[in-house]
């Protein structure tokens, strides 16, 4: 299948998935968004990898969600469609049968973070700017964000990071547990080489027998967290602050939020 938003290599049994929308920072929109499920469901029945990159073309991994997107007029923007789209899509990566990496480099904010935080291996340069940036426009995480920064760091950091919002450098979400290895930049993919060398090494097939085992008394949680989510996104997109949020955006403004 051919896809006009990702680009897909296969060296061995390493897959790499590359998010190819450089020209927005890889930002993702109802195409992305499809074309990654797409691949993400077939993919279960692929017998050919044991290993699955995910990685951003040009200079960054994704700057998460498109605003443009969300700001057009033309009726193309419906919440409750992608809110639909965005639980497959959590849903696909997350039951992966296949050990998963994100590998970041730039911004990988809003939801860009949350399919990072949905891998089961997370690279990272040191520089990088990683941020669960909702709250800056009054929106809340999707994309399973909620569950998969709970996960993470549970649930009393998991709040403090989603209500704060702010950047953290690749460094900085090392040390707070949200990223595993910390690079240094320009040597990302010779570590990611490396990394999948040593994976590819391992007795995979136990590691997925664990991570099925693991993911699957979870997968009932990461469906009510989506839903959760849908509800709580499409009450916030009609909200006065989310519109507040979205002017000072546009017009690089300090928001005044009242609600």
């Amino acid at each position: 299948m051919t896809y006009e938003t990702l680009k897909i290599d296969q060296t061995g049994e390493v897959l790499t998935v590359t998010l190819n929308r450089p020209e927005a920072l890889n930002s993702m929109n109802g195409q992305m968004i499809d074309e990654l499920t797409n691949f993400f469901t077939d993919l279960h029945n692929d017998t050919t990898s044991k290993v699955v990159v995910l990685k951003g073309e040009g200079r960054a991994f994704s700057a998460g969600g498109d605003i443009k997107a969300m700001l057009a007029n033309d009726g193309s923007f419906d919440i409750g469609d992608i809110m639909s789209k965005l639980e497959k899509l959590a849903l696909a990566y997350y039951t992966l049968p296949k050990l998963t990496i994100a590998a970041v480099h730039g911004a990988a904010a809003g939801l860009g973070f949350s399919l990072v935080l949905a891998s089961d291996f997370i690279l990272a340069e040191k520089s990088a700017k990683l941020a669960m940036n909702f709250i800056g426009i009054a929106l809340v995480p999707d994309g399973g964000g909620h569950f998969f920064l709970k996960e993470r760091v549970g649930v009393p950091k998991a709040k403090q990071i989603i209500w704060e919002g702010k950047m953290m450098t690749g460094q900085q979400a090392h040390e707070a547990t949200l990223v595993d290895q910390v690079v240094e930049d320009g040597h990302l993919q010779a570590t990611l080489d490396h990394f999948t060398k040593q994976l590819t090494a391992s007795p995979v097939q136990a590691m997925l027998e664990s991570k099925k085992i693991l993911h699957g008394t979870k997968t009932k949680e990461l469906q009510q967290v989506l839903a959760g989510e849908a509800a709580a996104q499409t009450a916030m997109r009609s909200a006065a602050d989310h519109l507040e949020g979205i002017d000072a955006f546009v017009n690089k403004r300090k928001p005044q939020f009242n609600q």
